[in-house]
């Protein structure tokens, strides 16, 4: 990472966080996933902590993730997201998912895995090198923030504090289809996605959940270091 990609990524996290702020918006972040898994245990009871992050599956350290967290002014807890450094092994994510995508499940669910699968996309193929993984986006429904731009700045915000801290060649992560016809991805500042990555079932239904997969390059992210995040929140919520 250049000086400059550090200066501008600096001034965006700065302004962002600005925003989160004049929206009552406390932002909190940390290392510690058992800290961060109380929250959610105390906090988000209807969505666990899912498996990537878990403390109890892997060890998380502040050299390969990080947390964060939202509180509004009655320190109810508003909004959760993370990053994950992952070692590929000298493999390309395609590859890696291909033998360890029953890590990624969605929360909450009792899945069927032997029918859940994961199809390989033309990005999947060319991520290698240092990739982080994006997850645990949650904003709670709270009519305060919708139609502000206020959420997927927040995911820009992770995207950012992500780049400053690794300086990644790939950031990836998944999405509900629902959600990805609905343009988050774009809201979230992802320039790329890989429709019908994946497929799960849950025990006893023959419908999948299936998720899109996102993804952004080094320099896709350096770009989107250069975009002015308030006239970004201002045009969604126009």
């Amino acid at each position: 990472m250049t000086i400059h990609d550090t200066f501008t990524g600096a001034q965006y996290v700065t302004a962002i966080l600005d925003m989160a702020n004049d929206k009552g918006l406390m932002i909190e972040m940390g290392s510690d996933f058992n800290l961060y898994g109380k929250y959610i245990e105390e906090h988000r009871t209807h969505q666990p902590l899912g498996d990537p992050f878990n403390p109890k599956l892997h060890q998380m350290s502040e050299d390969n993730g990080f947390w964060i967290a939202g509180w509004n002014e009655n320190g109810e807890l508003v909004h959760t997201q993370a990053m994950r450094l992952f070692d590929l092994q000298g493999a390309v994510l395609s590859d890696y998912l291909t033998r360890n995508f029953q890590a990624f499940p969605p929360t909450g669910l009792d899945l069927d895995m032997a029918r859940s699968n994961y199809q390989p996309g033309p990005g999947a193929r060319r991520i290698a090198g240092k990739t982080c993984y994006h997850g645990e986006l949650w904003v709670r429904g709270d009519d305060r923030y919708r139609g502000t731009g206020l959420p997927g700045m927040l995911a820009r915000f992770a995207l950012a504090t992500c780049v400053l801290r690794w300086s990644p060649d790939f950031i990836f992560g998944f999405m509900p289809e629902k959600y990805a016809f609905r343009g988050l991805a774009e809201r979230e500042g992802y320039m790329h996605t890989d429709p019908g990555a994946l497929s799960w079932f849950a025990k006893g239904s023959n419908a999948p959940l299936k998720g899109f997969m996102t993804y952004m390059g080094r320099e896709d992210l350096s770009h989107l270091l250069t975009l002015c995040p308030r006239e970004f929140m201002t045009s969604q919520a126009a």
